[in-house]
């Protein structure tokens, strides 16, 4: 696993990732705490209302993100993330049903967090958990933005 996380991890460390505030060396000691799980193109990754039990880190692949509208069986795309986004977030900080359903839309390898390793990480190492969750917040905070950015030209 730690071979494999490294792979993935070294390849999203950049700009706005969760990962941004994190050094190559980090990637080994963060290793321990993170799981890997793969995902077939189609399959579902979580509903909307849902529990929370992760926080995912896209390796590779594409995931839709939906939320479901006032019209029974109808869904609104409210985003599409690929390598580096940080999907589920809200769920490691409050234990909330998920907010809307994730689906793969090609094979996707995700890097897993979940609530109980987060906390295990900021017991052991709370330098390291809080550059992580820097990076988290970078990351989402970045994609808000954008969703603004796409809201306002509506209007």
């Amino acid at each position: 696993m730690k071979e494999l996380f490294d792979e993935f991890g070294a390849c999203l460390i950049g700009e706005n990732s969760a990962f941004s505030f994190l050094c190559g060396e980090n990637m080994s000691e963060l290793s321990g705490f993170f799981q890997h799980k793969t995902v077939k193109a189609g399959e579902v990754l979580w509903e909307e209302g849902a529990p929370s039990d992760y926080v995912a880190i896209i390796s590779s692949g594409k995931i839709e993100i939906k939320k479901k509208t006032e019209f029974e069986g109808k869904h609104v795309v409210v985003g599409i993330y690929s390598q580096g986004a940080v999907v589920g977030t809200l769920g490691i900080l409050n234990g909330a049903p998920r907010a809307a359903t994730a689906v793969a839309l090609e094979d996707v390898t995700l890097l897993i967090l979940t609530p109980e390793n987060f906390e295990k990480l900021m017991q052991k190492n709370p330098d390291l958990g809080i550059r992580l969750l820097k990076g988290m917040l970078l990351s989402v905070s970045v994609r808000l933005k954008k969703s603004f950015e796409r809201l306002s030209k509506f209007f």
